[in-house]
């Protein structure tokens, strides 16, 4: 998956705080209907983050095993 180079880098751990904090809000009944359509936007948005950091960190994982030698 290719990074927009629109969207802001955020560490993975801080875009995970971030997620639970929208889904507790939404768990909780804390979002209002004009808040919900951007705080499902907000967490879309978290999601792809993550899942881009996770991919690059296989693949920096996979490389370095596959140029260790036992």
């Amino acid at each position: 998956m290719a990074k927009k180079a629109s969207k802001k880098q955020i560490p993975y751990g801080e875009a995970i705080t971030e997620l639970e904090s929208i889904l507790q809000r939404l768990r909780s009944g804390e979002l209002g209907i004009d808040e919900l359509t951007e705080a499902t936007k907000r967490a879309k948005e978290l999601i792809e983050i993550c899942r881009a950091q996770l991919v690059d960190t296989k693949q920096e994982l996979d490389a370095i095993i596959d140029n260790t030698t036992l």
